[in-house]
Parts: structure tokens; C-alpha cells; sequence
């Protein structure tokens, strides 16, 4: 009998994706677009995922039924119980990790009313952690045992670290999505734990006489992804590495930068369910612009004249923090106030002293600033699309998704010369104008001149019609899909050993 020379197949790839957030369940930041994004691009190329999340009360609210997975006994951390839901905004099953104590509580998941972190959080973390390590190795029975167990930020650093006591375990993906923000606590909290003792040393994840669950991260995985090329060179410097530059050099070879897409169904302006007028590319963005921008300042609770409609709008939407750049920002406004027509349109909430400013600025320049302090999505969509020039000034910014968002809007951005920004957006300049890739401004220097500056220079484009339509269009052609990035996590994941 003739032998046949078949290719044997690889098996279906298993992912389990371990994060603290993911849009629309629950949302601090850009961490829980991605999470919702990556797993169903992932999926879209037959991934098999699921998704794991902490059982927050709010999570728990916005699922119709939920399954008894099991129980799994954590040792000092306690028991949590394994919930698994379908929802509709995913192409996989969501898993979440239920213990009442620690996940069923109003608010952020991160702070309480007052912006505090949780005192608890190391508890609460480390036992997320320690679930998610038992699932991927199948520690319920369920017979799916990942090939892959990808975590996200601090909140999943130690999941590596679990797995690497486990005989066999999976191939082990980290990414930092922030590296400014990286939960440490010491020695007793290690103890209270009862966390392997090794773990205690400069090799594993004590950092500078504290324990650090980013560390853990950094140090137990197989290969450490960041959310753009940039950013990856950055934060091996001492200036964007937090004090963990020479760690991450020290593990460049598993370091690499994955740009992050966006989801183009939910932002994209010919079909975007919080608009009141669509568009697209070269079809009606002008008229449609204003149309939503008078939308937009009628939610933000202000009247609106002619005048605004014809001033130029610079946009901001994001946390009104030091890093990004909102302080800069709010130095330039009077600036450009005085000698140009510029109007600024902001929605954010974040630091108290920069609330204030904007307020003032609010109330001083009547018909020139408006302002909303707080959360809105419908805002934030309608911002993007209302808006003609969208200010970015970020100290750093590990990928950034809201110049991504202004681009497919048509709202060309304003962004200083850094992380995913400096990925992304390319400078309008004479070569770049000629050779018709420029779709926006960059700058380097975090001062309210540069930025000023910056700005003076989209001004002057913006009143050149034909040169502004051309920076529009550039920018809403650009393919910033996920299918590009899943591509490449794909590839990470599948470096491991053939299993």
C-alpha cells in the first residue's frame, strides 16, 4: 500500500487571555479596548480563547445566565468559584474568578470613592493570579488546557509566576500595557501572602526591597510583549523604564513591540452608532462634522452659535493627567486664544488641580472652551468626530488610541514624538507632504511652546482647504484593523515548542 506523505495538522491554537478589565464589561483605560478587541480578532482567526476576568459586581450585572465551572482552592488566598457566560460582544466564552470578598464591591476595580488604591489589592490580584494559573493547567478537569496563557499588566503579573511551579505548564505571553503603574507592597504583605519564598530576591521579583507584581510579570514569562515598537525601545532607557530598564534589557531577546489595532467596527464614522451624521472617506465629512459637533456641545450642555461651527475645534479626550501632557495643554490654550480663532473642546476626568484649571478656562473664554469632567463614550465618539484637530501631547505613551481614532475620523492629531504615537502619526513636512503619507503634526519637546507650536502649524494647514482634505483623507486610509496585530501575537504564541 502506497504510504501517503499527509502533513499531520496542528492543532487548533488555545489561548487563555487573562485580564483585569475589558470593555464593555468593565473600563479604566485603554487596557479594556484592547481586551476586547485582541480576543475577538484572535478568535476571527480560529483562536481558540477564552477570556478571563475577576467577577466584579458590574460584570456580573450584564450576563443573562452564568455556569458553575467549579471551585478552585487557592490555599491561603481562599476558595473562588469559576463562572463561564456568553455575552454578546464576544466570539468566545467569558470565565470569571467569583469570590465576594474580594470582587463584589462598588466602583473602580483598582481605588475606591476617594481614588485610594484598594488596600487589598495585592490579596485580590495575587488570588485572580493563582486562579488563572490552576485554568491553565486545567485544574477543574474542563478538558481545555491552553497552549498559550497570555496575561495583561500588573493585575496579571503573577500568573506567570504560579505556572512556573506547575510540571509542564503552558507557553507563558506578558504584556505591558503600562509600565508606570505596577502594584508594590512588602515583605509582610509577601508573608500575608505565603508566596513562595524564593520569589523574594532580585532574580525573581523583589524590586528595590518590595515586591512587585509587574516584576513578577517581566521575570516568569516566556516572551514580553509591549503595545508598540517605540515604546519597546523606550523603556529600556532609565527615562520611560520606571527602574526596570536593565531588566528588560537584560530580556530584550524576548522583548518585542506589537502595535495595538483598533476596533473598527465600533469606531468607525460611516456607521458609528453615536453619531448623528456619518461619513467616510472623501463622502461628506465637513457637513457631517459639524453635525456632530453641534450634538456634541449640546450633551456637553452648551449653546450652539455660528461661530463655533466655523472656528476651528482642537479636541482632547482622555485623563486629565501629568502624562498626558493635559498640563501643557492647558498652559497653550490662552496662548492660541490670543491670536488665533481656536476653540478647545475636552472630555476627562483625572487630576483635581487640572479639573480646576479647565473650569476656569471654561468660564474666562465663554464660547472658546467647553469642557465635560467625566466619563462618556457617546462624548467620546462624538468628540472624535466633531472635532477638526485632536491634541494629543502625551509625556509618554505606550501605544495610544486615540490618535488612532482621529485618523479614521478624519480629524488629523497633534501628538508629541514618543511611544505608539511616534508609530503612528507622521508629521506633515515638506517630504512627507510630497510623497502624500502626512497625516498629522509632531513635536518633540514636553513644553506648552513646542506644543503650541505644534498646533500653530495645524492651524495654518487647517485653513488651506485643499491641504487639509488631503491630510484627512491620508489619515482615514490608513488600516489600523486588528487583524494586523492578532497576526503577530499569533505568531509569539505559536514560537513555543510544537505541542
Amino acid at each position: 500500500m502506497a504510504r501517503t506523505n499527509k502533513k499531520r495538522a496542528r492543532p487548533k491554537t488555545r489561548v487563555l487571555y487573562v485580564t483585569s478589565e475589558a470593555f464593555p464589561l468593565i473600563k479604566t483605560g485603554g487596557l479594556a479596548d484592547v481586551s476586547h478587541a485582541l480576543p475577538n480578532a484572535l478568535a476571527q482567526l480560529r483562536i481558540d480563547v477564552r477570556l478571563l476576568l475577576p467577577a466584579y459586581r458590574v460584570v456580573l450585572q450584564q450576563f443573562d445566565s452564568l455556569r458553575i465551572l467549579g471551585w478552585l482552592d487557592l490555599g491561603a488566598m481562599g476558595q473562588v468559584r469559576i463562572l463561564e457566560g456568553d455575552h454578546p460582544d464576544y466570539r468566545m466564552p467569558v470565565w470569571l474568578v467569583d469570590q465576594s470578598t474580594l470582587f463584589d464591591r462598588e466602583g473602580n476595580p483598582y481605588t475606591d470613592s476617594n481614588g485610594r488604591d484598594w488596600p487589598d489589592n495585592p490579596l485580590r490580584f495575587a488570588a485572580f493570579c493563582r486562579a488563572a494559573s490552576l485554568l491553565g493547567v486545567d485544574a477543574l478537569g474542563l478538558n481545555w488546557r491552553p497552549h498559550v496563557v497570555h496575561a495583561h499588566d500588573w493585575q496579571a503579573g503573577l500568573t506567570h509566576a504560579f505556572l512556573e511551579q506547575e510540571i509542564d505548564p503552558p507557553r507563558r505571553v506578558y504584556t505591558i500595557h503600562n509600565l508606570a503603574y505596577d502594584c508594590q507592597f512588602d515583605y509582610a504583605q509577601f508573608q500575608a501572602l505565603q508566596l513562595p519564598p524564593h520569589w523574594w530576591s532580585m532574580e525573581r521579583a523583589e524590586f528595590y526591597g518590595r515586591f512587585s507584581m509587574m516584576k513578577a510579570g517581566l521575570m516568569f514569562s516566556d516572551a514580553i510583549t509591549t503595545v508598540s515598537p517605540t515604546y519597546a525601545r523606550e523603556i529600556c532607557t532609565p527615562e520611560y523604564g520606571y527602574g526596570y530598564a536593565s531588566i528588560l534589557e537584560h530580556r530584550r531577546e524576548r522583548l518585542q513591540g506589537i502595535l495595538n489595532g483598533i476596533d473598527t467596527a465600533v469606531w468607525d464614522p460611516a456607521g458609528d452608532e453615536h453619531l448623528v451624521a456619518h461619513y467616510s472617506r472623501g463622502k461628506g465629512v465637513a457637513k457631517a462634522k459639524q453635525s456632530n459637533r453641534a450634538e456634541m456641545l449640546r450633551l456637553m450642555g452648551y449653546e450652539v452659535d455660528e461661530a463655533v461651527l466655523s472656528r476651528p475645534l482642537i479636541g482632547f479626550v482622555g485623563r486629565l493627567v501629568f502624562q498626558k501632557g493635559v498640563d501643557l495643554l492647558v498652559e497653550a490654550m490662552p496662548r492660541l486664544m490670543q491670536n488665533t480663532d481656536a476653540c478647545f473642546a475636552l472630555v476627562g476626568t483625572g487630576e483635581p488641580g487640572l479639573e480646576q484649571r479647565l473650569r476656569e478656562l471654561a468660564s474666562a473664554h465663554h464660547g472658546r472652551v467647553f469642557i465635560h469632567l467625566g466619563y462618556s463614550e457617546r462624548l467620546s465618539h462624538l468628540l472624535e468626530a466633531g472635532v477638526d484637530i485632536f491634541a494629543m501631547p502625551s509625556r509618554y505613551e505606550p501605544c495610544g488610541l486615540n490618535q488612532m481614532y482621529s485618523l479614521r475620523y478624519g480629524t488629523p492629531p497633534v501628538v508629541r514624538n514618543t511611544g505608539g504615537l511616534a508609530d503612528t502619526v507622521i508629521d506633515a513636512n515638506p517630504a512627507t507632504l510630497e510623497s502624500g503619507t502626512a497625516n498629522g503634526f509632531v513635536f518633540e519637546n514636553s513644553t506648552p511652546e513646542a506644543l503650541a507650536m505644534a498646533l500653530r502649524r495645524a492651524l495654518q494647514a487647517w485653513a488651506e482647504p485643499g491641504l487639509w482634505q488631503q491630510l484627512m483623507e491620508n489619515g482615514m486610509g490608513v488600516d489600523f484593523a486588528w487583524n494586523r496585530s492578532a497576526r503577530e501575537y499569533v505568531q509569539c504564541y505559536r514560537a513555543a515548542p510544537e505541542y
